[in-house]
């Protein structure tokens, strides 16, 4: 009896520890032609993720690619490769903005936000040059830096 008392007792304690623990998510971030916000997007176009999760791009239709064009300060900088997927682990806080290359000059821009925006006064200063390179929908890069929550 003593023992079956301990042994539930272990069992709760297990539960408890792992229903606090945090389960890394994968994000998907689909690489499009045409999307519900309308020609050369990303979808979703702004992510909200944690420290751990993976974003894995997917080329849902061809000619796209993603290149980073701000990350955390303590996160390399990445670039997939043209027509095929690409998995990112999310290894620090702050924001990871990005655009597709071939289609940058129609607004194709992405954002990431992990946790705390720890990097918004460098994407601040920055956001502008990116912003000036879209000839087509330059309010996109707006909508994504309305959307960042501090």
């Amino acid at each position: 009896m003593y023992f079956r008392c301990i042994t539930k007792a272990v069992i709760v304690a297990f539960g408890v520890v792992l229903s606090t623990l945090s389960v890394a998510e994968e994000i998907k971030i689909e690489m499009l032609n045409y999307g519900k916000d309308g020609g050369m997007v990303f979808q979703p176009s702004f992510v909200k993720a944690e420290v751990g999760d993976v974003i894995t791009f997917v080329p849902t239709h061809a000619g796209h690619y993603a290149q980073s064009y701000i990350t955390p300060t303590e996160q390399s900088g990445w670039k997939t490769k043209m027509n095929e997927p690409f998995s990112l682990e999310l290894s620090h806080e702050g924001l990871h903005l990005y655009y597709c290359p071939p289609h940058l000059m129609m607004g194709m821009v992405g954002m990431i936000q992990v946790g705390q925006p720890t990097n918004l006064e460098l994407v601040k200063t920055k956001v502008g040059r990116l912003k000036s390179k879209v000839a087509l929908k330059p309010e996109r890069v707006d909508a994504l830096m309305q959307q960042i929550q501090e």
